[in-house]
């Protein structure tokens, strides 16, 4: 049984790409660090916020692979973008990106507007803490 219980009440407006509220019990808490598009030379790759974002997302994923987790142990996630109405206006193809890397199964997430992230190329940074079993 996974340790991740979503909740999406009926009261609140429906959820589309994430959850209202996320319980979670296990075992272990991973944090994981902000990522971006970073390659592995430490340069940015990706010049659109939706190549940006699926490369931040696959190194966030990998991190929280190789510390035992998988996306569906994801409790929390925190996106940070430097273009909020570039975010918004490209919401439908980064949520076919988050399907397509890390499925349906949504944790409690928030969009914030940054002005802007440490590497100075970066339009996009995801952070995250997961619960595994």
């Amino acid at each position: 049984m996974s340790p991740i219980h979503r909740i999406n009440p009926a009261e609140l407006s429906p959820p589309a790409g994430f959850s209202h509220a996320v319980t979670a019990t296990g075992s272990q808490l991973v944090f994981l660090a902000g990522q971006t598009a970073l390659d592995g030379r430490g340069d940015i790759t990706g010049s659109t916020l939706p190549e940006q974002f699926a490369t931040a997302l696959t190194n966030l994923l990998t991190a929280l692979r190789v510390a035992g987790g998988s996306p569906a142990d994801l409790a929390r996630v925190t996106v940070y973008a430097t273009d909020v109405a570039d975010y918004r206006a490209n919401a439908a193809e980064l949520g076919r990106i988050w399907r397509r890397l890390a499925g349906r199964d949504y944790p409690a997430m928030a969009v914030i507007g940054a002005v802007r992230l440490w590497d100075e190329q970066a339009l996009v940074e995801i952070d995250g803490v997961a619960v595994l079993p």
